[in-house]
């Protein structure tokens, strides 16, 4: 069973005092049901779980009286083996958008207080059945992503002894030993190729196949077109598929990375396809980067939002767009040009999503100026860099140098740890998972 980060936010959530319920969000297929199912097991005497889309006969819990006691006393007909004890039963609502009820429903549940309630599904941002809103301080929110490249480690059985050294060595600045530092990267690389997608990973770490896991990469992909195609509207299917489908070219196979709309077909503008674009960020099956026209606080001040980058929301996703052949150039450290750069660029935006960050870019066709990143932490700018050698960043020093308020600067490479007295700090790419 592969380890996750989220299980520590759900007991602190199931530690706070006077607890909201919880609604899980993300993608679709990156563990949320599973889980969560895992730590009810693990946790509570006795959970009940209903799936609105496996038994769609379920909302008539939901279709009357929203009193608690009305519920429990529906839920315990429907579960006549279940006590549901207060403090000791979780109540597991999954696929909760296919019942508008239930949503409205966790109001009272979270008055009541004396139950466990989670709630979770796919699609949750699209609205596309339900004219109900999730009840405005009534429901705490977690956000859940793939594996990032610790939990992949965890994965691969890496003890945390030896993850636990290498965050040392990012927090002191000090270079990795060059044998651990190659070990790493070479895991760093199978991430890339095999992505943070649970079903992906775990095929990985039972067979060591990469054959195997690309077909579950191009499953799970279809299962994503599916969802465009099934709950996207009539006037949004295919141009929500083709622009989606358009993030290859995007990314990997050209210089300039900035979403281009003639990309998807010949002659194409933003006033046909940015309600496209809106969907698919709405159904977690994307997330933008935005151009800003200054680099200081507050970033969102300064974003232009015809301008932007859009990444998958797991890089798995967007290896299965591309040739098996590309695994293997990945694993074997043997890309060149711009889909080098242009996949670590993916993978430093896949950590940094997953981290929780905003993300947005600077770029200056009159000076020349280009920070492939900017995000805020701790109250300040900061400028990231990715590099698929260890070259100069000549952007990334002039404006270190430029902005007093900005105190450093990450470069990520393909190398190991160095700070400059310019400000630059200087990270191999697997370390953006400690940001």
């Amino acid at each position: 069973m592969l380890k996750r980060k989220v299980t520590k936010q759900l007991h602190d959530w199931v530690e706070t005092k006077n607890k909201k319920c919880l609604v899980v969000q993300g993608a679709r297929q990156t563990g949320k049901t599973f889980v969560i199912k895992c730590f009810a097991e693990e946790n509570y005497d006795e959970y009940i779980e209903i799936n609105f889309k496996m038994t769609p006969s379920a909302t008539e819990i939901f279709s009357g009286d929203l009193g608690v006691d009305g519920m429990v006393m529906a839920l315990r007909f429907r579960f006549p083996d279940k006590k549901i004890t207060p403090g000791k039963t979780l109540i597991f609502l999954d696929e909760i958008q296919e019942c508008p009820e239930a949503i409205t429903s966790l109001k009272f549940w979270a008055d009541d207080n004396r139950y466990d309630v989670i709630a979770s599904g796919s699609l949750l941002g699209i609205d596309y059945k339900r004219s109900s809103s999730y009840p405005v301080g009534y429901v705490d929110y977690l956000k859940m992503h793939g594996l990032d490249f610790e939990e992949f480690l965890w994965g691969l059985g890496i003890s945390d002894d030896l993850i636990g050294s290498i965050k040392d060595h990012y927090l002191q600045k000090e270079p990795v030993p060059a044998a651990i530092h190659s070990q790493i990267m070479d895991y760093y690389r199978q991430y890339i190729a095999i992505g943070g997608m649970p079903e992906a990973v775990q095929k990985y770490v039972d067979s060591k196949d990469f054959r195997e896991v690309d077909q579950v990469q191009r499953s799970l992909l279809q299962g994503y077109l599916y969802d465009i195609a099934h709950y996207a509207t009539s006037e949004e299917k295919v141009k929500a598929e083709k622009c989606y489908l358009s993030l290859s070219k995007q990314l990997l196979d050209k210089e300039n990375h900035k979403f281009q709309y003639k990309e998807i077909e010949h002659g194409a503008r933003a006033q046909k396809y940015y309600t496209s674009i809106d969907w698919l960020i709405r159904a977690d099956i994307i997330h933008l980067s935005m151009a800003v026209s200054d680099i200081r606080y507050d970033l969102s001040d300064y974003a232009k939002s015809e301008l932007f980058r859009a990444y998958t929301t797991d890089i798995s996703l967007l290896i299965a767009m591309k040739d098996f052949s590309l695994k293997q150039h990945i694993v074997e450290n043997t890309l060149s040009g711009n889909t080098k750069g242009g996949l670590y660029e993916c993978a430093i935006a896949d950590a940094l999503y997953k981290k929780g960050y905003n993300l947005y870019y600077y770029k200056n066709d009159t000076s020349k100026k280009e920070l492939d990143f900017i995000i805020q932490k701790d109250g300040v700018v900061i400028p990231v860099e990715v590099k698929s050698g260890n070259t100069k960043s000549t952007s990334l020093t002039s404006v270190i140098k430029s902005k007093q308020e900005i105190p450093y600067g990450f470069k990520f490479v393909d190398g190991n740890i160095g700070v400059n007295e310019d400000g630059i700090i200087t990270l191999p790419l697997y370390m953006a998972t400690f940001i």
